[in-house]
């Protein structure tokens, strides 16, 4: 008797869109979103020795969309990836060293931030707007805690002034993508809904 991955997963927006969830098609997903996030990181806004990119809300998005264990699987294959040489970090750059970098810190990060997202979403956090708020809210503070304290230990910088560079000014944009997120998931439900009634 074979049995389906959606079997053993509580549902997400994805999950439900795609059942039965295979693990071909699980497989194609992680995949899918780690290239996703390779393109998300070429969005660069240049602010200092941290850039704003558009990673953060895909990181999020997809711990949403995929759930704890395949969005925490594809921003692991996307760390490797880029780790081997692939030019899926910021500025098309690739190689272990940039994990150790300044930046090492927000990047280890993603995939933990898509776990604790996509377990919220898989218990429903994401059917709602503002409990899907707060998921991605607790996953961007995941990242922006583990990028601050590695960016002040690696340039020796101080916690306050190293919170000036790599947290305080990502807060606005942050807030944009959280609020982003949080809206379109409901939505996606919603439209699942109307769907699954047309069909009856």
């Amino acid at each position: 008797m074979s049995t389906s991955y959606q079997h053993v997963q509580p549902d997400t927006l994805l999950g439900a869109a795609l059942a039965p969830l295979d693990w071909t098609r699980s497989v194609s997903l992680v995949f899918a979103f780690s290239l996703l996030m390779a393109l998300s990181a070429q969005i660069v806004i240049p602010a200092g020795p941290v850039p704003i990119t558009g990673q953060t809300f895909v990181v999020l998005l997809t711990g949403a969309l995929l759930g704890s264990r395949l969005g925490a699987a594809a921003m692991i294959v996307y760390l490797l990836e880029g780790a081997i040489g692939l030019p899926f970090f910021s500025g098309a750059r690739g190689g272990f060293a940039h994990l150790l970098g300044p930046t090492g810190g927000y990047l280890v990060a993603f995939p933990a931030a898509a776990f604790i997202t996509g377990a919220f979403a898989e218990h429903g956090w994401d059917k709602r707007f503002l409990t899907a708020a707060a998921a991605m809210a607790i996953g961007s503070l995941v990242i922006v805690l583990s990028g601050w304290a590695w960016f002040s230990l690696v340039t020796n910088t101080p916690p306050l002034v190293a919170f000036q560079v790599g947290v305080l000014k990502f807060i606005p944009g942050d807030i944009i993508k959280i609020l982003l997120a949080a809206a379109l998931l409901p939505a996606g439900w919603a439209l699942l809904r109307r769907r699954s009634s047309d069909k009856r």
